[in-house]
């Protein structure tokens, strides 16, 4: 087997835990590949800025429609609301953290008017403007590590960041807090990865065995959000879904870019149900964008 990923550090720690899990279950070695995107190109612009569809994931899909690897593993909030009619998702692993967090040498609350914060995510600048924090908001592109340098030097306070990456990095010694889902909400399928194939690939049965049911059905329904309003990045939304005791819970915000809530709303229900749980959210936001 071929697999197909991303350069960045954290996009070859997460392929090569797929590989080493999945070669447990095949009994052979898995060759990785790597493939440079459009989004690893383009290191100065907002990515809320751009046509991001599929920004972070095109090359490597046709990568496997050319036979050249035979599955993809992305970060599963990398990925457009429509996947190619010849490929799916065929397994998401036990999800990591869906949090994010904060990465300064200072506390949330000393963070004062003016202060540098780095960030290329419209939802995350929406949620400082919420939270009335009239920071200086600065693009800022980059791996991880170049990101983490940046907001603990002189050219940033502070900047946030998923909780996921650090943890796959064993960089979590720089956060310094780690928000609260309802206080600062996620992008939809934050903290899980996403297994690609061919639906025609006579081996997908055996990637499957990678998924984990409850968080395959989270972020799903969480991306449902996102495909009943046909949106991206472009709009600042928030979506986090939960298994509670025996209980499925989904809970998305929408914000303005200054930070005003246009609506938030949960749906709760069975685990079965969890497409149509973010569906209904997705239609109720409709009328909000």
């Amino acid at each position: 087997m071929i697999v197909g990923t991303r350069g960045s550090q954290l996009a070859l720690a997460q392929t090569k835990q797929v590989c080493r899990d999945l070669s447990k279950i095949i009994g052979e070695d898995i060759d990785v590949e790597i493939i440079k995107t459009k989004g690893d190109k383009i290191t100065t612009s907002q990515l809320y800025n751009m046509d991001s569809k599929g920004l972070f994931t095109k090359e490597l899909d046709i990568a496997l429609l050319d036979e050249e690897v035979d599955f993809t593993v992305h970060s599963f909030k990398d990925l457009p609301t429509e996947l190619d009619e010849d490929l799916e998702v065929v397994a998401v692993p036990k999800r990591e953290s869906p949090h994010e967090v904060l990465i300064s040498d200072n506390t949330w609350d000393e963070l004062g008017p003016g202060s540098r914060l780095g960030t290329s995510s419209l939802r995350r600048e929406a949620f400082c403007n919420h939270y009335e924090k009239e920071f200086e908001l600065k693009p800022i592109r980059g791996n991880i590590e170049t990101r983490i340098q940046k907001a603990l030097g002189d050219e940033l306070d502070a900047t946030i960041m998923a909780e996921a990456g650090l943890k796959r990095l064993n960089l979590t010694e720089y956060i310094k807090t780690v928000f609260p889902l309802d206080y600062i909400t996620p992008p939809a399928g934050q903290g899980a990865l996403a297994i690609i194939t061919r639906k025609d690939y006579d081996k997908k049965d055996k990637i499957a065995k990678l998924s984990d049911y409850i968080s395959m059905q989270e972020v799903f329904a969480e991306k449902k959000v996102l495909e009943e309003l046909g949106v991206g990045c472009q709009w600042p939304i928030g979506s986090i879904a939960r298994m509670n005791d025996k209980e499925f819970n989904i809970y998305s915000i929408l914000l303005t870019k200054e930070g005003e809530v246009l609506k938030k709303h949960t749906e709760k229900g069975s685990i079965k149900d969890a497409l149509e749980l973010g569906g209904r959210i997705g239609r109720l936001f409709e009328d909000y964008i």
